[in-house]
C-alpha cells in the first residue's frame, strides 16, 4: 500500500521541502499551492489519505509535489514518516499541519467514534507529526498549526471539535515559546467557517443541534494567504478574518458562562 511505497522512494522530490498534512482537499491543498510559490521551498511534501488527490497537486503547484499517502490516524503511519526524514533528513522549512475533521451536533448525538476519532487527527496526530519534524526544522523555518476560532470558548454544537482545537492552540504557543531561540516561527491558525472547503458538509452529518447559517464565511485563499503573512511576521496566533478576529477579542472579555449561551442561541438563528 501507501506506506510500503513510500518507504521504497522512488518519489521525485527537493530539499528543502514544505510539509503539508491535509494536504489532498480544502485548507492544506490552499496551503500546499500558495507554499509551492515561497522561494524557500523547493518541494511540497503532501501527506493526505487519498493518494489519487495528491497526485493531482501538481497541477497546481509551482514546484515538484511529493505524494505521501499516509492515514495518520493509523500509528503505523506516523512510524512511516518517522522513517522517511530519517532516511532522507530534509530541511523542512515550511511544516503545515492541515489534516482535522470536526462533526457538529451535541455531545450525546456525536458517536464515540466520531469523539475519538476528532481527538486523534486534530490532536494526536498534529502533535506526532509535528514533533517528528522538529529535528528536521532550522533557522527561518515557519510551522502553522491549524485550530479554529472554536479554540478561543465552548462551544455548542461542536463541544469536543473545539476541546481538540483548544488543545492544539496550547500546545502551539508553547511551541511558539520553545523555538523563539532557535529562529523558528510557529503560529496557530485560528479561522472562521470557511466556505468553500469540505468541512462543513462533512461536519453536518444530520445529527441535530446544528449550526442553522454561516454568515460571512472566508474562502479559503484569504485564509492562507493571511495565515502565511502571519506566520512571517511570527504572530503566534491569527486570525484570517474579520469575525475571527472579533470573536477572539470577544473571548478575551466576555466570560465563557454569558459567551457559551449566547453563541448557542446564534447558531439556532
Amino acid at each position: 500500500g501507501g506506506v510500503t511505497n513510500l518507504l521504497r522512494g522512488g518519489i521525485i522530490g527537493a530539499d528543502p521541502p514544505g510539509l503539508i498534512t491535509g494536504a489532498s482537499s480544502g485548507l492544506g491543498r490552499e496551503f500546499a499551492r500558495q507554499v509551492s510559490r515561497d522561494p524557500h521551498v523547493q518541494a511540497v511534501w503532501a501527506v493526505a489519505r487519498r493518494e489519487d488527490r495528491l497526485r493531482q497537486l501538481a497541477s497546481l503547484c509551482a514546484c515538484p509535489v511529493r505524494p505521501v499517502p499516509l492515514d495518520l490516524t493509523d500509528p503505523q503511519s506516523l512510524d512511516a514518516l518517522r522513517d522517511l526524514l530519517a532516511r532522507e533528513k530534509p530541511t523542512v522549512t515550511r511544516l503545515v499541519c492541515a489534516a482535522g475533521v470536526g462533526k457538529m451536533g451535541r455531545i450525546d448525538a456525536v458517536s464515540p467514534a466520531d469523539s475519538l476519532g476528532m481527538i486523534d487527527l486534530n490532536c494526536r496526530a498534529a502533535v506526532g507529526v509535528t514533533q517528528l519534524c522538529l529535528p528536521y526544522l532550522t533557522r527561518g523555518s515557519r510551522v502553522l498549526e491549524l485550530c479554529s476560532t472554536a479554540a478561543f470558548q465552548p462551544m455548542p454544537g461542536l463541544g469536543v471539535y473545539a476541546a481538540t482545537k483548544a488543545f492544539l492552540q496550547s500546545y502551539t504557543k508553547t511551541l511558539h515559546y520553545e523555538l523563539l531561540p532557535r529562529g523558528i516561527h510557529v503560529t496557530a491558525v485560528c479561522p472562521y467557517w470557511v466556505k468553500d472547503t469540505e468541512f462543513i458538509p462533512l461536519a453536518q452529518d444530520g445529527k441535530p443541534g446544528q449550526f442553522r447559517h454561516f454568515p460571512l464565511a472566508s474562502r479559503s485563499r484569504s485564509v492562507v494567504s493571511l495565515s502565511l503573512a502571519a506566520s512571517a511576521l511570527n504572530l503566534w496566533v491569527a486570525t484570517p478574518g474579520i469575525v475571527c478576529t472579533l470573536h477572539r477579542l470577544g473571548a478575551k472579555v466576555i466570560p465563557h458562562a454569558l459567551l457559551v449561551p449566547l453563541m448557542d442561541g446564534l447558531r439556532r438563528v
